[in-house]
């Protein structure tokens, strides 16, 4: 128990007390809560039903949530092109809405082509995203061809609405610099990530959806979104499965509110001030917490169910059933469907993330020697997105409810050595962005050794560390090196056993 009691509060920690660099987060929620909301008023504006302002918002939330191209150009090009991508999409549910076998093998066809669609970058993620909700929307309301002209409409207007204040009104971004995108793992055919992916997704939804529609002819849907949103932003087995039990907990905590919610009756007032909160909520605890991000979902899904009248504590009930049809099916794919490792990812993000380390020592060492063309400072927020990834596909290694003590302790010290790493490397690159710090002679032996260390932990040696005898570091380029140094020596025990076997055995 105090495991998990630890757990929490290191969860509770990161949603509350997490850094908010530029308060990008806070800015993110906010401009989430004008944009959808002029979405939606627009939408009532030109005469759209209920469902259609829905369908607006749930658009502009997709438009302004999933759009995360490095540039505010590329940003503006994706979120144009999602009208391309749904509209179809829509159009193709709403012909198949009374042929159920052509609208199953539709829906799992655009499952697979949207995770499929993440091998060419965070627009093909996106779109895909954006595909695969524009279908799920479509069974939500049960459109049929008739309302395909205001849900048409919905969609146009919504994403308008949010390119308006993203681009026009609150482009926070044109002040950043851009951010770097790592590239997922390479392989060609099944050895591609994002094919195993596809290919799981797939199966995983096929089961859902089978399964789902036993549980309820009506919201069979559920299932398949919780299978479809569990194998977002992940890559191995051991990622999904963590990101399915948070999904699931998640929802059971946003179900335990459930009858807050319907005490309400759907009155408006409340209702709409509540869905702000809501729709703050996912955006501002997504980059921290999946589960306090399912928690506002499946609060938000709540109180839309409250408008349309229709929330109740049997639906309650059914959405966590249908939640947990979705996460086994999530589970069953990532288990025995082309099964990818947690060491087959891991090993690769670490390998990309002390590659990264070497390539900002190499460029702070030229600016330091005098080059104007070095640019360490880049090399760094590589770097930083690099962790990023790491810490993520280590997640199912250092979860409290991990019961292989042994492999948690070995990971969190890997991640403890790489977090010293980027704080040596950092405090490199800002001396050497201080024109008046000088070059010691010593920098080029202490460089060679730092890429002697990382070509040993890349190559699966066990680096050599010999800076014992040499005096201490005045200069503080030389004292960052030998931090680097010792922490890059340090990380050769954790990653590998005596016996040569990786951090993770699967």
């Amino acid at each position: 128990m105090p495991v998990i009691f630890e757990g929490w509060e290191a969860v509770l920690k990161r949603v509350f007390v997490a850094p908010d660099p530029g308060r990008t987060r806070l800015r993110f929620a906010a401009r989430a809560v004008l944009g959808i909301g002029l979405a939606v008023v627009v939408c009532l504006l030109a005469g759209l039903s209920l469902a259609g302002a829905v369908t607006g918002g749930l658009a502009a939330l997709l438009a302004l949530f999933t759009v995360t191209d490095p540039t505010v150009r590329g940003q503006a090009v994706t979120t144009a092109l999602l009208p391309a991508v749904g509209l179809p999409v829509l159009a193709a549910a709403a012909e198949l809405h009374d042929h159920p076998v052509a609208r199953d093998l539709t829906f799992l066809a655009v499952i697979g082509a949207g995770v499929y669609a993440r091998r060419f970058g965070p627009r093909g993620h996106s779109l895909g995203v954006f595909a695969f909700m524009t279908f799920f929307v479509a069974q939500f309301l049960h459109a049929a061809t008739g309302r395909l002209p205001e849900l048409y409409a919905a969609v146009l207007l919504s994403v308008l609405s949010a390119f308006a204040v993203r681009f026009g009104l609150w482009c926070y971004e044109a002040k950043l610099p851009p951010a770097p995108v790592p590239a997922p793992p390479a392989g060609t055919g099944l050895a591609r990530v994002t094919t195993r992916q596809a290919v799981q997704a797939t199966a995983g939804a096929g089961f859902a959806l089978v399964v789902g529609q036993l549980v309820s002819g009506q919201r069979w849907y559920w299932a398949v979104g919780a299978t479809w949103w569990i194998f977002v932003n992940t890559a191995s087995r051991g990622e999904t499965l963590v990101r399915g039990f948070r999904r699931v907990l998640g929802t059971v905590i946003g179900i335990g509110l459930g009858p807050l919610i319907a005490a309400l009756h759907g009155a408006a007032l409340p209702t709409a001030a509540l869905l702000a909160v809501c729709v703050f909520g996912i955006f501002y605890t997504a980059a921290v917490s999946y589960t306090w991000m399912m928690l506002w979902v499946t609060l938000l899904a709540e109180l839309l169910y409250g408008l349309l009248g229709v929330l109740n504590p049997g639906l309650l009930a059914l959405r966590l059933a249908e939640t947990g049809v979705g996460a086994l099916g999530a589970v069953l794919a990532v288990l025995f469907v082309l099964p990818v490792t947690t060491h087959t990812i891991t090993d690769a993000w670490i390998q990309r993330a002390l590659r990264c380390v070497h390539a900002c020592t190499a460029e702070a060492a030229a600016r330091l020697a005098g080059s104007t063309a070095a640019d360490p400072a880049r090399r760094v927020a590589e770097l930083e997105q690099l962790l990023g990834r790491v810490r993520l596909s280590v997640a199912p290694l250092v979860h409290p409810l991990n019961p292989m003590l042994g492999r948690k302790r070995r990971a969190r010290q890997v991640l403890d050595l790489l977090d010293d790493c980027a704080r040596e490397t950092r405090g490199l690159v800002a001396v050497a962005a201080d024109p008046e710090a000088s070059h010691d002679a010593r920098l080029a032996a202490a460089c060679w050794r730092v890429e002697a260390a990382v070509e040993a932990l890349t190559g699966g040696e066990h680096p050599r560390l010999d800076i014992a005898t040499e005096a201490p570091a005045v200069e503080p380029a030389l004292a960052h090196l030998h931090g680097l140094e010792r922490a890059l020596a340090e990380l050769a025990t954790p990653l590998r056993t005596p016996s040569g076997s990786p951090l993770v055995g699967a």
